[in-house]
């Protein structure tokens, strides 16, 4: 009897088997049209535990018929990769699979780079970070980067189904699914997650029938000891929790969220990071020191490391949570960018336009484009939106003591032109 656990006994071993990243290796997915020409780009694939990443990995070079090498960065090092990088043989280069690879430090991702670029290898790293915070920009040019999203309810429903009718020790059991809100609910979008704890539900019933019911799962749920884990688990509900204690103006659960992060043991750039990030998001102009704050405490942090970054942090996060907050920035860029999306490229005015040559002045460039320090207070009228888009409005200021003041002044300077 394989006593491995759900999850890996219902690990998939083709595309056909894959639930779902539809968009990755559906029909149209960039990945299925790889495979299915039989050739396969270095790629890092970004995204929440218990998606799929490795096992992608595995069926890509499954499919390939690729020799197929994996590597943990937490305990492999440099002398490692060199050994996969020189394996060699066979026509094709092997698949190098690093789980994981957000924690390669520097030399080890630099190790990465030639072998990569020469097509030694073909690298496939594994992330739940941001690559553009994580991975060296040398080692991500040469690689595609593809996001793995949460699973819907859907898949996840998909495949309790074919657990229940497949596995060899499931399928030995009569399992009614009378109700799974609890299981979707608890596993979070992670497939490995509700697996198991789907499998311990049904294995605690003694009997060949089993109704499993939200009762049940999170009377098991409640019996696993529930801790913080930064390689998932409950770590992605800490951090949610963390940044919306700020958000929510709670300086007391943002430390307490905080805290709990630090004692186990978390990067605290990671945190600093993610302070870096609201600093600008939510607080905005409402307070714009915070940003200024949030970057110090993120570079004072990558100098000293704990246990006194734990002060630093601290300092922050209580400034955060009890600024004035302001989304207008945020929305603003959203908005302005879906409205480029939506336009395209227009013209820029002539006179807005950079005039270098006699021939671009002659068509005029640059004509008639009036220098506001040469007004009073620094400032004329005049026209900087594309024809199409005179009036268009993205940044609206919030209601809060520093953006009312913006918004008295653009009233002042616009007058009626912008609604301020």
């Amino acid at each position: 009897m394989n006593y491995a656990p759900l999850a890996e006994r219902m690990r998939p071993r083709s595309l056909a088997d894959y639930i779902g990243q539809k968009h990755l290796v559906g029909e149209e997915g960039i990945i299925s049209r790889f495979v299915a020409n039989g050739q396969i780009p270095s790629m890092i694939l970004w995204g929440p535990p218990g998606v799929g990443k490795t096992t992608l990995a595995e069926i890509i070079a499954s499919s390939l018929k690729r020799s197929f090498h994996v590597l943990s960065a937490i305990s492999a090092g440099v002398k490692d990769v060199r050994e996969v990088i020189n394996s060699g043989g066979g026509l094709f280069p092997p698949v190098l699979f690093i789980d994981e690879i957000h924690r390669f430090s520097k030399s080890q991702q630099d190790a990465l780079l030639g072998a990569v670029e020469k097509g030694k290898i073909t690298l496939i790293g594994a992330t739940t970070e941001n690559p553009s915070f994580e991975v060296i920009p040398a080692l991500l040019s040469r690689c595609q980067v593809y996001h793995l999203e949460s699973h819907d309810a859907d898949d996840l429903l998909l495949m309790l189904e074919r657990a229940s009718a497949e596995d060899e020790i499931l399928k030995t059991k009569d399992i009614h699914l009378d109700e799974k809100e609890a299981l979707l609910l608890l596993s979070g979008g992670d497939a490995r997650r509700m697996l198991n704890l789907f499998e311990m539900v049904v294995l605690q019933e003694g009997g060949t029938e089993v109704h499993v019911t939200n009762a049940m799962v999170k009377k098991v749920a409640k019996d696993q000891v529930a801790r913080y884990d930064k390689e998932g688990e409950q770590h992605y509900d800490i951090v949610s929790a963390f940044i919306k204690s700020m958000r929510g103006s709670d300086p007391q659960a943002a430390l307490y969220y905080m805290a709990r992060m630090v004692h186990a043991g978390e990067d605290p750039l990671f945190i600093a990071r993610r302070m870096l990030i609201l600093a600008s998001e939510d607080v905005g102009m409402a307070d714009p020191q915070a940003l200024v704050l949030a970057n110090s405490c993120f570079q004072a942090v990558n100098v000293i490391g704990y246990p006194e970054a734990r002060i630093l942090l601290s300092q922050t996060a209580i400034y955060l949570a009890t600024a004035p907050k302001s989304n207008a920035s945020y929305k603003a860029i959203n908005q302005a960018i879906a409205r480029v999306q939506e336009t395209g490229d227009m013209e820029v005015p002539l006179h807005l336009r950079n005039a270098p040559t006699k021939l671009m002045r002659e068509m005029g460039y640059g004509k008639d484009y009036k220098y506001a320090h040469d007004f009073p207070d620094n400032f004329v009228e005049q026209e900087f939106m594309p024809a199409q888009l005179r009036g268009q409005k993205f940044y609206v200021p919030g209601e809060n003591e520093k953006e009312s003041a913006i918004a008295e002044r653009m009233r002042k300077l616009w007058k009626d032109k912008y609604g301020y």
